[in-house]
């Protein structure tokens, strides 16, 4: 429930001067160029959006001094180069001329990068958890000029984000104050999430207390297709690391029989790229069929030393197997051949289509291989002539 109130908490200025210190800190200097500020940015990510119709600023004081100056909300839109459906929004929703001139019209517009700022974001991640209850990229905020959220979303199609921007618009300017009473609740609930308190009472660890928690998560684990019940599949490498160790511990039979059927699942389905190495973000669906095509070094370096202490565990060759190839993707495909470092994901769009660098048609098996191969393929991976999904 909302109420009136227009006294500011505590935690609301803490998370103001939060937001200064961080735009203090930020080191590019933004100049103006063709139509918004973003030509001048060091992300790549920025960059792609340089030439949108939204006047687009990078996260810094000048945005949020701009917006505090001309008394407008601002929009804070959060993404990633490798995040498909940041690019997506981007292509329906912001290179849209009318879309654009609303939005630069009533609103103070800020891209950021969650690699290039990953402090900005978990601020307003946290926020659309507290929200909506759930999160992912790209991630949309709209904020009172001194910038705490009052909403948040993810992705939205052009027809959603219009009428969403024409209702806060309208909103703003006629009842105020339930705007801003939402926004302190939702910065309150921002700082109780992460405060810590200290636990004066030592507490034993042994292992009936770790049965328990392991017992707790075995409950949620899919004991048909692995990993864990969702409707789409993450494949999680440190609740499974935990696991592994846990599973040393207790010699839990269950624990094992869940391990096994997970990291078999992932490398036989889709998840895992079986020509070139390496694993994609997540699946779509609950059987690790059919990926979400970019894939993350954070992803495939936890994944190695999944598989690397699993088949120390149980002898399986095939894990072995996965490690060697994933360790060759990421050298050959997330190293850079300019600087000795590594890139942080691969896009999961190819020519603007997510996965076509990955799919087949099955004229372009007949192409590459003989009959008898293209038989043998097609029973091996259980191709369909007119494709699996």
């Amino acid at each position: 429930m909302i109420h009136n109130n227009s006294q500011w908490s505590a935690a609301s200025g803490q998370f103001l001067f939060l937001l200064f210190f961080l735009a203090a800190c930020q080191n590019a200097t933004v100049q103006e160029s063709g139509k918004n500020q973003l030509a001048d940015a060091r992300s790549p990510y920025l960059q792609q959006h340089a030439n949108n119709p939204v006047h687009w600023y990078p996260w810094g004081e000048e945005a949020l001094q701009k917006a505090q100056r001309d008394n407008k909300p601002l929009i804070i839109s959060i993404g990633y180069a490798a995040c498909h459906w940041c690019h997506v929004m981007e292509h329906e929703t912001f290179e849209n001329d009318s879309i654009a001139a609303f939005m630069n019209e009533h609103f103070v517009s800020i891209k950021v990068d969650r690699e290039e700022r990953p402090d900005i974001d978990q601020i307003y991640m946290d926020a659309v958890q507290l929200m909506t209850g759930s999160g992912g990229w790209p991630l949309n905020a709209i904020a009172l000029p001194t910038g705490e959220p009052f909403f948040t979303g993810t992705y939205f199609t052009p027809k959603q984000w219009m009428k969403l921007l024409q209702q806060v618009q309208e909103m703003y300017e006629t009842d105020y104050d339930r705007i801003a009473e939402t926004a302190k609740k939702v910065t309150e609930g921002i700082s109780a999430s992460n405060a810590m308190e200290l636990n004066s009472e030592p507490t034993e660890v042994n292992s009936a207390r770790l049965k328990q928690f392991v017992d707790g998560m075995l409950a949620n684990v899919d004991t048909t297709y692995g990993g864990f019940l969702s409707d789409q599949k993450f494949p999680l490498p440190v609740a499974w690391n935990f696991l592994l160790t846990a599973g040393t511990i207790l010699e839990n039979e269950n624990i094992e029989i869940a391990l096994r059927n997970t990291l078999d699942r992932m490398t036989s389905g889709g998840l895992y790229d079986q020509i070139g190495g390496g694993f994609s973000r997540y699946t779509v669906d609950t059987e690790w069929k059919i990926p979400h095509f970019e894939k993350m070094l954070y992803d495939n370096g936890q994944l190695v030393s999944l598989y690397a202490k699993a088949y120390r565990w149980t002898g399986n060759e095939d894990y072995l197997k996965v490690v060697e190839s994933t360790l060759q993707f990421v050298e050959r495909e997330l190293q850079s051949p300019e600087v000795p470092a590594f890139y942080s994901s691969i896009d999961a769009d190819s020519e603007g289509e997510e996965g076509l660098f990955y799919l087949w048609e099955m004229d372009s098996l007949h192409q590459h291989f003989s009959s008898t191969e293209v038989q043998w393929l097609q029973q091996y991976f259980a191709l369909e002539p007119d494709g699996n999904w």
